[in-house]
């Protein structure tokens, strides 16, 4: 499988840390701070990364060690560690993550060995290839397509099982039920404008389920009233 599967690739990136310090703290130090300040879900840095299906950042200490009979094994440097699914190639998401991110990855790289050298986005994704180490079981668990198109369905999921819940009723009122049940659908279709990516879509990084089922239950009482 390697580091794609279908459409999707799978990133991990080990970037050694330098030895040393500064203002009597040392460097993996300053990172792990400034990492612990990163907001989640929504105010994410990543989620403003076009395509990312979801990512993940942390400090690599030292290898676990499993004690005898095993042998004691240490890291020769501390690494941070960045792993990412995403949709598409690697360089272009790279180009992106740079275009998005450029001033912070600036500054949270700074203590890394040779980021002193990148100074364009050609030279970043220069820099994080040759951090890179291939996946050997990298498994894609997304339907395979772009992220917009894919919050896009799983909205209009999530909205179709409120307007079937909501518009039950009108089961019960015969050819009239079934007259105002097909005025609700449209209202719905246009409501959630299904083929426009740009409209109404579940939003990036969300930590809870967007709120859905008012707008929809405003669209069924709607049909319901005009018929």
């Amino acid at each position: 499988m390697g580091n794609r599967f279908g459409n999707a690739y799978g990133l991990t990136v080990l970037i050694p840390i330098k030895h040393g310090t500064k203002d009597n703290r040392a460097y993996d130090k300053i990172i792990r701070d400034q990492l612990q300040k990163w907001p989640l879900d929504r105010q994410s840095p990543m989620a403003s990364v076009p395509n990312t299906y979801l990512a993940r950042v942390f400090l690599l200490n030292d290898v676990f060690y499993e004690g005898a009979p095993a042998m004691e094994e240490h890291l020769k440097s501390k690494y941070l560690v960045f792993s990412s699914n995403f949709f598409g190639e690697l360089d272009t998401y790279l180009a992106g993550m740079w275009s998005a991110l450029e001033n912070l990855l600036k500054d949270f790289l700074q203590h890394c060995v040779a980021f002193d050298a990148v100074e364009s986005s050609t030279d970043f994704v220069r820099y994080i290839k040759r951090c890179q180490i291939d996946n050997s079981l990298f498994f894609n668990g997304s339907n395979d397509k772009p992220l917009p198109e894919q919050l896009k369905a799983l909205y209009v999921k999530q909205a179709f099982i409120h307007f079937s819940y909501l518009s039950q009723h009108f089961r019960y009122e015969g050819p009239e039920g079934a007259g105002k049940l097909q005025a609700a659908f449209k209202r719905f279709v246009k409501l959630v404008q299904i083929d426009d990516t740009s409209g109404p879509s579940w939003p990036i990084a969300a930590a809870e389920a967007p709120e859905i089922e008012t707008s929809i239950k405003t669209v069924v009482d709607g049909a319901g009233e005009a018929g």
